[in-house]
């Protein structure tokens, strides 16, 4: 197999899109969400992520990449989750992926893209963030941390999770979601949608024995 080396000058000369398009895929496969907003007057938005990430277990944290506004589009979660203090993160299956992908056109603030792209709000007791409907994982937030990264305009929001949403038959004996239960959507770069198996499992590492399939 042939290999292909890029260097620092030929990312810098591609073009905003190729270049876009191949550093994206570089972290491989991440699960996809649904993330549910909305201002202080109760317009809501959907947008889709993949940039969310575990912080850690004790408080229950989830952290996420936003982009602020830019001159060619704007940028209605993180403003909204500055409002708010609050957020949704919900899977989808890959019959909704189409619908989910459509999130990330550029509607304007008015436009709700529950209402654009065919998904229904839902709104639980005593949480102030919409969640999509009949979404097999379904997560509530509250902001915690809120840091503006220099490095590139970004911002990093951090969540403690407040609720959570599942089908019974999803929950494994030992405590964590077989995500494969639930169908959940993986993403790659920034428009391949796929929906993995079980895959394989393993018993925790030790230094004493080779890890072993479960």
């Amino acid at each position: 197999m042939s290999v292909i080396t890029v260097t620092s000058q030929e990312l810098a000369d591609m073009s905003g899109e190729e270049r876009a398009l191949l550093i994206n895929s570089l972290p491989g496969y991440k699960t996809g969400m649904l993330v549910g907003t909305c201002d202080t007057h109760d317009q809501t938005n959907l947008a889709i992520i993949s940039s969310h990430f575990h912080l850690g277990s004790n408080p229950p944290l989830l952290a996420m990449i936003l982009r602020p506004n830019t001159g060619k589009s704007e940028r209605h979660t993180l403003g909204n989750i500055l409002d708010t203090r609050s957020w949704t993160l919900n899977g989808f299956t890959l019959d909704r992926a189409a619908r989910a992908h459509q999130t990330s056109a550029p509607y304007p603030k008015t436009q709700s893209e529950f209402d654009a792209c065919g998904f229904e709000k839902e709104w639980l007791p005593a949480f102030a963030a919409p969640f999509v409907k009949d979404a097999p994982l379904q997560i509530g937030c509250v902001l915690r941390e809120h840091h503006p990264l220099t490095i590139n305009g970004t911002h990093m929001v951090i969540g403690e999770v407040q609720r959570l949403h599942y089908p019974a038959a999803a929950r494994r004996l030992d405590g964590a979601l077989a995500l494969d239960v639930m169908g959940l959507v993986a993403i790659a770069g920034l428009d391949t949608y796929t929906q993995p198996d079980e895959g394989l499992r393993l018993a925790p590492a030790n230094t004493d024995t080779a890890s072993a399939a479960l």
